[in-house]
C-alpha cells in the first residue's frame, strides 16, 4: 500500500496545486461567506453530480460557486441543465477548486475509486465534505476517511439519505421501542432490472478528456465505453458493483434499525446468472452478516423488474410480533393479527443535504444524520460482502481493525496499490 503526505499528494501529477498546505485542525481555512451563504463546490458533474448542483443551488443559503470534471462535455451539460450554476467557476482539475479558500464545502460525486482520495484532499484544504456513497473504494480508505474527519473537526456526510427521512427515523424509534418485539433478522433487498451493457471495443477517450486523471489511483487500462460514464460501477478497478452502488442504502438502513456495526463474520455467494457481457461484478448476490444476537441478510437480483415483499429496494425487519418494512414506497408496520399500517413516505435527498448545510453553518459534525462514522461502517459492510463473494468462503472479521482474520486472499482485498502520482493522502 503506497501512501503520501498531504503536501506530496496535492502537488501530484505536476499540478503543484495547494502546495505546502497545512492541515487546519478544527478551525476553518475556508472562511464563512459574509452573506451567511454556504459557498459550495461540486467535484464530478455527471448525472448525480448535476443533481447535487441542482439541489444545493436551490437552497437560499447555499451558492454553488465552482464545479470540476475531467470531461468538458459533462461540464457543458451541467451548465446547460442547471441554470443556477451558469456563473460557477470551472476547473478541469479538482485540486484547483480546492485551492480556493473561499469555498466552504464540496460534494464529491466522482466514480467510487476517487471518493476517498478527493474527500481526504478536501479535508486537507479545510472544506466540509458531502461524499456520495460508498464513501470509499475499500475498507482501508473508509477507515482513513473516518479518522481524518475526526481529526479535522469538519463535517463529512455520506450520501445515504435514508437517515434523514422522517418516516424512517420514526420507524427506527418504533423498532427500538419494541413495536414488533424481539428483532432477530433483517433483510436488505435490492431487486431491480439493470439492462446488460454488451461488449465494447477499446478506443480512444473522447476529445478533451483527461483520461489519466480519470483513472487516477486505478491501474492503467485501455479506454472503452463500458469503463466510462456510469458503467464503471461494474468494474472492480473503479466501482463496487450494485452492492456498493444501490445496495448500500438498504444495508445502511438495515444496520441502523438493528443497531449493529461491524459483523463478527460474513459469508456470501454470487455471480453472473444474467449478464453475458463486460460486467465483472455480480448480477446475483446473497450475503449473510453475522452478529451475536441477530443476522443481517442482503439479497440482490439485477434481472427482475417486479417487487418482492412489497419492495424492489427496501428492508424488512422480522420480529416475534410482526414485521416492519422500509422501502421506496415508504414505511409500513405489520403486526400479527392486525392490518398493515403505513407510517409515511421514503426519504428525500434534499432533507439530507439540508441537514449537511445546517451542520456546516454551525460547524457541528455531531449533528449529521449520515456522518462518516456510520457511513464508513456501512461502506465497509458492502466491501466485506463483496470480498466474501469473491473468495467464496465464510470470513471472520476483527471488530477493531475491520480486517478479515486468517485469510490471505481476503486480506489482499482490504486495500489497493495506488498508481504513482495518485497515492492516498494521509493526515
Amino acid at each position: 500500500m503506497n501512501v503520501t503526505n498531504r503536501r506530496t499528494f496535492l502537488k501530484a501529477s505536476g499540478a503543484g496545486l495547494i502546495a505546502g498546505a497545512v492541515f487546519p485542525g478544527v478551525s476553518s481555512v475556508a472562511k464563512a461567506a459574509p452573506s451567511e451563504r454556504v459557498r459550495h463546490g461540486i467535484i464530478g458533474v455527471g448525472g448525480q453530480g448535476r443533481h447535487h448542483a441542482k439541489q444545493f443551488s436551490s437552497f437560499a443559503d447555499c451558492e454553488v460557486v465552482a464545479i470540476s470534471d475531467v470531461d468538458p462535455a459533462q461540464i457543458q451539460d451541467a451548465k446547460s441543465k442547471v441554470p443556477d450554476i451558469a456563473g460557477a467557476t470551472v476547473h478541469a482539475d479538482f485540486r484547483a477548486l480546492l485551492e480556493d479558500p473561499t469555498i466552504d464545502s464540496v460534494s464529491v460525486v466522482t466514480p467510487d475509486h476517487w471518493h476517498a482520495p478527493v474527500s481526504l484532499a478536501a479535508l486537507l484544504a479545510g472544506k466540509h465534505v458531502y461524499v456520495e456513497k460508498p464513501c470509499a473504494h475499500n475498507i482501508h480508505e473508509a477507515m482513513a476517511l473516518k479518522t481524518a474527519a475526526a481529526k479535522s473537526g469538519k463535517c463529512v456526510q455520506q450520501g445515504t439519505q435514508g437517515r434523514s427521512g422522517e418516516s424512517l427515523r420514526q420507524a427506527v424509534t418504533l423498532l427500538r421501542d419494541g413495536i414488533i418485539g424481539k428483532v432477530r433478522m433483517a433483510k436488505a433487498i435490492n431487486h431491480q432490472l439493470r439492462e446488460p451493457i454488451g461488449r465494447e471495443p477499446e478506443t480512444d477517450p473522447p476529445a478533451g478528456v483527461n483520461y489519466d486523471m480519470w483513472l487516477g489511483p486505478a491501474p492503467v487500462r485501455p479506454f472503452t465505453r463500458n469503463r466510462w460514464h456510469y458503467q464503471w460501477h461494474w468494474f472492480w478497478d473503479y466501482g463496487c458493483g450494485d452492492m456498493g452502488n444501490d445496495g448500500i442504502h438498504q444495508i445502511d438502513q438495515a444496520r441502523w434499525g438493528l443497531g449493529v456495526g461491524i459483523p463478527k463474520a460474513v459469508s456470501a455467494t454470487g455471480g453472473q446468472l444474467f449478464y453475458q457481457d463486460d460486467h465483472e461484478t455480480p448480477d446475483t448476490q446473497v450475503v449473510t452478516f453475522e452478529y451475536d444476537n441477530c443476522y443481517l441478510l442482503y439479497e440482490m437480483r439485477l434481472w427482475t423488474d417486479y417487487k418482492l415483499e412489497g419492495h424492489d429496494n427496501g428492508v424488512v425487519f422480522y420480529g416475534d410480533k410482526g414485521t416492519l418494512e422500509f422501502g421506496r414506497g415508504g414505511c409500513d408496520v405489520s403486526l400479527i393479527g392486525e392490518e398493515k399500517k403505513h407510517l409515511g413516505p421514503y426519504a428525500d435527498i434534499r432533507d439530507h443535504m439540508r441537514n449537511f448545510l445546517d451542520c456546516v453553518k454551525s460547524n457541528n459534525p455531531a449533528g449529521l444524520n449520515g456522518g462518516i462514522e456510520e457511513g464508513a461502517i456501512s461502506t465497509s459492510l458492502c466491501h466485506l460482502g463483496n470480498i466474501a463473494t469473491r473468495v467464496g468462503r465464510r470470513l471472520r472479521v476483527d471488530p477493531v481493525s475491520w480486517q478479515c482474520v486468517d485469510d490471505a486472499d481476503a486480506a489482499a482485498l482490504y486495500k489497493r496499490e495506488y498508481r504513482k502520482g495518485y497515492e492516498l493522502p494521509i493526515l
